[in-house]
């Protein structure tokens, strides 16, 4: 109804509206992870009120051509002293008067409309139109013109970021008076010209960015120039769960007459609560209209000194036999005795039965895994998969840049699953829950078995390659702690669904429903055997899920699904007997040319493999012996049987 009402007399208030304001500068390309960027407007008076008015960015090629992807509702909000409104990234200074999340402006070519309306009018995908248009450009950096869009914005030139010496990096596109535009070094905040009211900048520095709990800081509030008057303000540390019974100090701000400087110090306050790591930001309170921000919300880390640890060790430094499974009693029995298909069918039976298992959404994930990956030593941490090292649980990744933060890991790609982005991000719980079967393969999105916590940048390396052969081996030097972990979550999801599969060979990333490869992951599920942390994980998703891993439980079952025993029946007491019944020594370690091998009584044999899976030594021995370790550096499995029991001691060659 509001457009309706306004259609009629929309050409005859076009020239007026565009007379009060109008799209002033644009930064779409900033350097590195894009946290600079900004929009910013202009009005033709001073605190000219933006209630009413919507931004709207719009899609100029591709599939979604003419579409819109994001939108910006401006109610509430007032253009300042110079008729300036800037929204951008918190990195932008002078500090945005709105803020956006990173990378949201696409570099082009694309559109920025300026509307009367709201935000509900422009859902994502909304076609572009110029009903109740006030303003608009189509920009790019030195990309083909958007003429579709164009036509329909009524824009005659397509303006190029990258047009001015350096780049679209280290320019914007900025509104000359004439009415045209330029690409030149970025103004947010102030007049392009500028000319009109000079605000005195505060910019706030902090002596450290990360501090214990039982540590302090020294905040500094510095102008650009000298006072003229006392100045007067208070700012604040919040956040989330960190306030202020978390600090002392003093949080009001005196600048006297002629000085430019203030600094105070906060002392934190050892609470003795476990609460896991917290950010404090130091935040400007109201500063007085001469004087503006030039940086906000400067976060300092206070690390927790208040943590637990687990009874059972890291995947660098495991432990065994600690954790039992807490499957129920007869939880496995109907595949005693089957084979082949039919094993592999009673498998997927227990672990996917329609009446029992439990799917949730990709948000419970974060919950889950801050329990079932909590690093050992620290409770305050999660443990990072593929780099082999904690990190806090408080990192978790919430924006585009992964950078110092972890994420969830999807051992079998979401690409190459065929379930990418198939829940919810929204967490509900543990309590809500839909039904699933074999064939939900949406389900696997937030299938917790095959999800882990990982190191942002290494997740992106790993991308959607297979395992082995060519494909993932890791990040250089690890130590393949990680390894039996990923085989055993393959072979859970190539059962738990009927979409999936894992097969011989390094086959193209574009695969959906396989992925290799089998040959590497059956030598990786020996080569490093299931320990305390994998239990203990298995156990946890199962209170969530209703099903468990059997590849955990016992890891042998792949043998007699896809391996050396492929065919044969399958029995649990033919499961390999608990690796610390062996108590084998083996040094030095590290090695620089020879190891002992010691600990065993009777006849034992020794299979040596690298961090490919290639067995490169086998013998048999009796008692304590020597074996020359004239190999290359680096990290090889050592296999040790005997009495039909098997252990593997890593060995590291220097």
């Amino acid at each position: 109804m509001y457009k309706k009402l306004l259609l009629p007399i929309v050409f005859f208030c076009s020239f007026s509206i565009n007379a009060q304001i109008f799209i002033n500068e644009l930064d779409c390309d900033t350097p590195s992870t894009d946290d600079k960027e900004f929009i910013e407007l202009k009005s033709s008076t001073a605190f000219f009120p933006l209630d009413g008015y919507v931004l709207v960015l719009y899609n100029g090629t591709g599939s979604q051509i003419n579409l819109s992807y994001y939108v910006i509702d401006l109610d509430g909000y007032t253009t300042d002293v110079n008729g300036i409104f800037t929204i951008g990234n918190q990195l932008v200074s002078p500090v945005p008067d709105k803020f956006l999340p990173e990378s949201i402006f696409q570099n082009g070519p694309d559109g920025v409309a300026l509307y009367l309306g709201s935000s509900s009018d422009f859902p994502n995908n909304t076609l572009a139109t110029n009903v109740n248009l006030v303003n608009a450009i189509v920009y790019g950096t030195a990309d083909p013109d958007a003429t579709s869009l164009m036509s329909i914005l009524g824009v005659t030139t397509q303006l190029n970021e990258s047009a001015g010496t350096g780049g679209s990096t280290v320019n914007s596109i900025q509104r000359k008076n004439d009415g045209t535009y330029e690409s030149k070094t970025p103004t947010p905040g102030a007049n392009n010209d500028g000319t009109g009211f000079i605000y005195n900048g505060i910019t706030i520095t902090v002596s450290t960015n990360s501090t214990t709990e039982v540590g302090s800081f020294n905040v500094t509030f510095t102008t650009q120039t000298n006072v003229t008057s006392d100045l007067n303000f208070n700012f604040s540390l919040n956040n989330s769960t960190f306030n202020t019974s978390d600090f002392t100090g003093n949080t009001s701000v005196f600048i006297p007459t002629g000085s430019n400087t203030f600094n105070t110090t906060i002392t934190l306050v050892d609470d003795v609560l476990d609460e896991g790591d917290e950010l404090a930001k130091v935040k400007f309170g109201v500063l007085p209209s001469q004087y503006n921000r030039l940086n906000d919300e400067i976060e300092v880390r206070v690390i927790d000194n208040d943590f637990y640890t687990l009874p059972f060790g890291t995947p660098l430094n495991p432990t065994y036999g600690l954790v039992s499974s807490t499957a129920p009693t007869g939880y496995y029995a109907s595949i005693e005795g089957l084979s082949g298909a039919a094993l592999k069918q009673g498998l997927q039976d227990i672990i996917a039965n329609p009446s029992v298992v439990r799917a949730h959404n990709y948000g419970d994930i974060v919950d889950i895994l801050k329990v079932a990956d909590q690093n050992p030593l620290n409770s305050n941490q999660v443990w990072l998969m593929y780099v082999e090292s904690p990190k806090a649980k408080f990192d978790f990744q919430t924006s585009s840049n992964n950078a110092g933060k972890w994420n969830r890991e999807h051992i079998y790609p979401q690409s190459r699953g065929g379930f990418t982005d198939g829940t919810s991000e929204v967490a509900d719980g543990i309590g809500v829950w839909l039904p699933t079967n074999a064939n939900d393969i949406i389900a696997g999105h937030a299938d917790a078995h095959h999800i882990r916590a990982e190191d942002g940048p290494e997740n992106s390396i790993r991308n959607n390659k297979d395992y082995g052969l060519t494909g993932y081996n890791g990040p250089s030097g690890n130590q393949s702690s990680w390894k039996g972990d990923v085989a055993r979550a393959v072979f859970y999801m190539a059962v738990r669904y009927n979409a999936l599969s894992v097969v011989n060979g390094d086959i193209p990333d574009s695969t959906v429903g396989q992925l290799g490869d089998l040959a590497s992951l059956l030598s990786w599920n020996t080569l490093d055997p299931k320990d305390d942390f994998e239990m203990n994980r298995n156990n946890y998703i199962y209170t969530w899920q209703y099903n468990r891993n059997p590849f955990i439980d016992y890891p042998n079952l792949a043998d007699y699904i896809w391996g050396a025993n492929a065919g044969q029946p399958w029995f649990s007491n033919l499961s390999n007997s608990s690796f610390e019944d062996i108590k084998v020594v083996i040094y030095p370690n590290p090695s620089k040319g020879e190891i002992t091998i010691s600990g065993l009584d009777s006849e034992y044999s020794v299979e040596v493999y690298n961090s490919l899976g290639s067995k490169i030594y086998e013998s048999k021995f009796v008692g304590i012996n020597q074996i020359q370790t004239n190999w290359s550096s680096g990290i090889y499995f050592a296999k040790i049987t005997s009495d039909s029991k098997s252990v593997t001691k890593k060995i590291v060659v220097e």
